[in-house]
């Protein structure tokens, strides 16, 4: 047995947020997101800071788990079963033809990338991660 973390990689991703506190509205939240935040040396852009992702993921939340969390023997691992990580690096469609994209990463279009299926389908024919590459990130 082997546990394997699939998932996209480049495209911005929304990470966190700078709120303030909003003047009585109709809807009752005390707090927006304050759109004036900016800072040209980091990610935030208009009180949103993205950082890598698959648009919908965070990469450090897609991943961190198959590289630390079930790495090696561990107290979410306690069997030590190997573990391996695959990204898709995101590559828009050339044209309006394709779609949504052969290798697209974005979240909602994984299942269409082509690299994750032939994956999916090597693995549920017997293949090891090994077999596949090991990890490639």
């Amino acid at each position: 047995m082997e546990i394997f973390s699939l998932y996209g990689v480049g495209i911005p991703t929304e990470r966190a947020y700078v709120y303030k506190l909003s003047p009585a509205a109709e809807c009752h939240i005390p707090f927006q997101i304050d759109t004036s935040a900016d800072d040209d040396n980091s990610c935030l852009r208009d009180g949103v800071c993205s950082v890598d992702g698959d648009e919908t993921v965070p990469v450090l939340s897609s991943g961190f788990m198959c590289a630390k969390g079930w790495r090696g023997k561990t107290r979410f691992n306690p069997s030590g079963i190997w573990t391996y990580i695959r990204e898709y690096s995101h590559s828009a469609p050339a044209n309006l033809l394709e779609g949504r994209g052969t290798q697209s990463s974005a979240h909602v279009d994984m299942m269409g990338n082509f690299a994750l299926i032939e994956d999916i389908i090597r693995v549920a024919a017997g293949a090891s991660g090994e077999d596949l590459g090991g990890d490639q990130e």
